[in-house]
């Protein structure tokens, strides 16, 4: 009797164990959202630093955090695509952005702005010219790229076409 009740419990773990897996939304965040709530009010619209004409470094120094909350996150944000690594037909790394030509203009977005992705088996080169959707595991670690410093790495596992409804 203990044997049939042991293999009917774990039947049931062995069973549903993939269907919560796989029902695991991701967590769809703005760029807004990878902002710590202290560094808010110092960003403009675009997500950019607001401007300081009287050379308050002390404050610009203060930006940049990212929220250590988010580590580990599955996560959905919309962004742009600027190709790091990769062939004609794939990119296999790439830098998100918020906008259209940011790290393309002086100085880069904050690096909590720019998301450093690292997507293995390649992202087909012709859906990346639009706004698209990355959906990855978010990680607080820092790159350093010769283009900018990021805040954010997401080990992408999805690619979305961006729907703004």
């Amino acid at each position: 009797m203990w044997t049939k009740i042991l293999t009917a419990v774990a039947l049931i773990f062995s069973l549903a164990s993939p269907v919560i897996a796989s029902d695991e939304e991701p967590l769809t965040l703005d760029w807004i959202d990878l902002i710590p709530e202290s560094e808010r009010k110092m960003f403009d619209s675009i997500g950019m630093p607001s401007s300081d004409h009287n050379g308050d470094a002390a404050q610009q120094s203060k930006i940049g955090n990212v929220r250590p909350e988010l580590n580990g996150s599955q996560v959905k944000i919309p962004g742009f695509v600027i190709p790091l690594e990769g062939d004609t037909n794939t990119v296999t790394e790439f830098l998100l952005v918020p906008y259209f030509g940011a790290c393309i203009h002086v100085p880069p977005p904050p690096p909590n702005q720019i998301i450093y992705v690292k997507f293995p088996k390649g992202a087909p080169v012709q859906e990346l010219w639009d706004v698209i959707y990355v959906v990855g595991e978010l990680k607080t670690e820092t790159i350093s790229h010769e283009l900018a410093q990021t805040a954010y790495v997401i080990e992408g596992t999805g690619i979305e076409a961006y729907d703004d409804m």
